[in-house]
């Protein structure tokens, strides 16, 4: 807001309460809210409208270091993590016990859900998340029953609450207003922290905008025998939620482009753990860095007729959301080609030229495996991506020795050339992307040795594969103990362990 604007308003009449001899009392502890005292005549109502945000001997108007000092040092977390839930928590910890008896942070509803909600002058109501709440200084599992986080409440126009989040002015009054009298009632009736609150002797109700546009409120009361809120103070809470606000807005762009992220990832790659006939698969995934959900690696089962079943995996170039976009082209291409029952060598050079056509696609490598457990054929097709690794009974893994190692996707400079293994016994198959094996301090031809002495360790030592979860298991371990991974790249594996069909 440019101009500060509070409105204050007394609520409803009461029967006399004593004057406020004596030093305030003193925050309510662990063991609650202030108790309410005897009930007394209601504050004589004042208007405050375009006065100066801060005047001299304000004590608003004192240093930066004067303002924060009306808070807890929780205040100074404000914005410093991209989520949510912590940043409303930060805010009432600022507040409570310290500044006032309770506090409580709100989101419009329709803030957290629209990127441009729609503005109305006067709206009929308002729905508002609660996002924080925090009562004296005890945190005990009896409010969260009574008061939940993450409930989401309706707000008729009359209440405070609308009127602050209509016209953008702090609400300042000497008590709840009779709406949430009548649902703290409900909600704990007989509850000694909840009548506490019904007898609130002061109610400060701050709205929060974010480039003009409201998104919430911020709520603070204080109990009976408590000095009321001063205009100085609704200046500083104004102005803590003038920063909570911005925090508040890094966060949900923040989740939301991860739920965005991982709904992509969720969508395009298949379930761990799926077992088909003559063969059972594993796979698992790890984006590059501590940020990325989703980034250029990709992984694919798919049945073909005659208890075939290909098995792929890619790797676009870079990690980020354009590779993501140019992998969920090639994995869409793929699946497209399969349909059509070409041969491996033909849906290499069809997936080929689709990768030429599409851009960001260019110079992605894939490994191709079609596995015929009647023929008891394992057929490769590779497109300048790592070798496989299998892995009899016996051990230990071995390379796949390709007829040709192909060239990157995208180039159309020749055809693709298929490997034929033929295997007569129950055989582990490891496809992966050249992150798990290729770092800055290592050759790949090392990593690569290193993944095979992984996969025969885990094998030979590792969890039971006979279990359901033995091969999801092994998947595991070989992520985690890819020692040649430096994070720099995207980390992605399949393993699949083939049994032979019987003559």
């Amino acid at each position: 807001m440019t101009g500060h604007h509070i409105v204050a308003r007394g609520i409803r009449p009461r029967t006399a309460r004593p004057a406020r001899p004596g030093p305030p009392t003193p925050p309510a502890g662990p063991d609650g809210p202030p108790q309410p005292a005897a009930t007394g005549p209601t504050r004589k109502a004042t208007t405050l409208r375009n006065t100066e945000r801060s005047q001299p001997g304000d004590p608003a108007s004192a240093a930066p270091h004067r303002r924060r000092s009306y808070f807890s040092p929780a205040a100074d977390a404000i914005g410093s993590e991209l989520d949510l839930h912590l940043t409303g928590r930060h805010v009432v910890h600022a507040l409570a016990p310290g500044f006032c008896d309770a506090a409580s942070v709100y989101l419009l509803q329709r803030w957290l859900v629209q990127e441009q909600p729609g503005r109305t002058a006067d709206p009929p109501q308002i729905e508002a998340r609660r996002l924080a709440l925090r009562i004296g200084s005890d945190a005990t599992e009896e409010w969260d029953r009574l008061l939940p986080v993450g409930e989401v409440l309706v707000f008729p126009r009359g209440t405070p609450y609308a009127r602050a989040v209509a016209t953008g002015q702090t609400q300042l009054l000497d008590g709840v207003d009779g709406h949430t009298f009548e649902r703290l009632r409900r909600t704990g009736p007989g509850d000694a922290g909840v009548t506490a609150l019904l007898h609130s002797a002061s109610f400060l109700i701050v709205p929060l905008r974010l480039r003009g546009t409201a998104v919430g409120f911020i709520a603070c009361t204080r109990g009976a025998g408590k000095e009321p809120f001063t205009h100085g103070e609704a200046v500083a809470v104004e102005s803590l939620g003038a920063r909570a606000c911005v925090a508040l807005d890094n966060a949900r762009r923040y989740e939301r482009e991860r739920r965005t992220a991982l709904a992509i990832r969720r969508s395009l790659l298949p379930d761990t753990g799926q077992t088909f006939e003559s063969c059972r698969v594993a796979h698992g995934y790890r984006p590059a860095g501590q940020d990325n959900v989703i980034g250029g690696d990709w992984y694919d089962v798919l049945p073909r007729p005659g208890r075939r079943l290909a098995m792929i995996v890619g790797d676009a170039m870079g990690h980020g959301p354009e590779s993501a976009v140019a992998m969920i082209q090639l994995r869409t291409a793929v699946r497209t080609l399969a349909a059509l029952d070409l041969g491996p060598a033909e849906l290499m050079d069809r997936l080929d030229t689709v990768a030429g056509d599409t851009p960001g696609a260019s110079f992605a490598t894939c490994m191709y495996a079609e596995w015929d457990a009647d023929l008891r054929t394992c057929t490769f097709v590779g497109a300048g991506h790592p070798p496989p690794l299998v892995r009899g009974p016996g051990g230990p893994a071995v390379r796949v020795d390709l007829a040709s190692a192909g060239l990157p996707l995208g180039l159309g400079t020749g055809r693709y050339e298929p490997t034929v293994l033929h295997l007569s016994e129950p055989t582990l198959l490891l496809l992966y992307s050249d992150g798990l094996v290729e770092s800055r301090t290592s050759d790949i031809d090392e990593g690569i040795t290193r993944l095979a002495g992984a996969l025969d360790t885990g094998a030979e030592t590792g969890p039971d594969l006979a279990r359901p979860d033995g091969l999801p298991e092994l998947c595991r371990r070989l992520l985690e103990d890819s020692a040649a991974a430096d994070g720099a790249d995207d980390r992605t594996l399949l393993l699949a362990e083939l049994t032979p069909g019987k003559n």
